[in-house]
């Protein structure tokens, strides 16, 4: 198991859901936090709250992973002893809406695309000049079983995580020969503000999701996630799906009366 003590660790999307818990996993482990998000105030509490638990460093990026020119800014500036960032974990990302294609919102359509794809893209390549460089790094891409499987109304955000899969891919073979390794972890049902997003608060659409089953905890994301990252360095764990143990694909969830 490779150690992750004081290593730097860019966690994108990390104010809440499983960016936050990825967060509070790798400060369990003694890494040091590089965490990125729109929600300034809520992240730089969440990163005091680290620091004084953990005791770790932790340097907060108010960051909308969409803004191409934010992103270079960002990342160009880190001061030296932040710059060699070791592990990069792309979480950001959401869903808008459960409408057919010939319905849909083209500005619901963009915000997916430009949050899942784009600032995926964005990131990574701000980030991976560098571990390319020193040869040595980490990728580590949040994707979804929906980047595996359709279900009705899903359209452009399966479509999305489909590209993220596809992505992952095409970017472990460009980083062949170096020691540069890419990963894709792919949960299921997970309990989140996913959903609060998705319905835009409607609070009570959002929690019928998760009722009449046990779905998975960020907690339960962020574990796996850390997981592969602390395997030998000659070990890839290129693709992990987490299912919870009640659903079996993206449509098949079983449910108790």
């Amino acid at each position: 198991m490779d150690s992750l003590k004081d290593k730097i660790v860019c966690v994108t999307g990390a104010s809440s859901g499983i960016g936050a818990a990825c967060a509070i996993e790798f400060a369990r482990h003694g890494a040091a936090l590089l965490l990125a998000a729109r929600r300034a105030s809520q992240l730089d509490t969440f990163a005091a709250q680290l620091r004084s638990d953990h005791k770790i460093r932790t340097r907060t990026l108010a960051l909308d992973v969409r803004n191409q020119q934010a992103v270079d800014r960002v990342f160009s500036s880190l001061p030296p002893d932040w710059a060699d960032i070791d592990i990069l974990v792309n979480n950001a990302g959401l869903s808008r809406g459960l409408s057919p294609l010939h319905e849909g919102s083209v500005q619901d359509w963009e915000e997916m695309i430009d949050t899942n794809v784009k600032g995926l893209l964005y990131v990574s390549r701000a980030v991976l000049p560098g571990m390319v460089k020193r040869n040595r790094g980490h990728v580590l891409n949040i994707g979804s079983i929906a980047g595996h499987q359709t279900y009705p109304g899903g359209n452009v955000y399966c479509a999305s995580k489909f590209a993220v899969v596809g992505l992952t891919r095409g970017l472990r073979m460009d980083l062949l020969g170096t020691a540069v390794r890419v990963s894709i972890i792919d949960p299921g049902l997970v309990q989140t503000e996913f959903s609060n997003v998705r319905f835009r608060g409607d609070t009570d659409r959002a929690a019928k999701v998760y009722t009449n089953y046990t779905p998975l905890r960020a907690s339960d994301i962020a574990e796996v996630v850390v997981f592969c990252a602390t395997r030998p360095s000659h070990v890839t764990l290129a693709e992990v799906m987490v299912l919870p143990t009640d659903q079996a694909s993206v449509g098949m969830v079983h449910k108790s009366l």
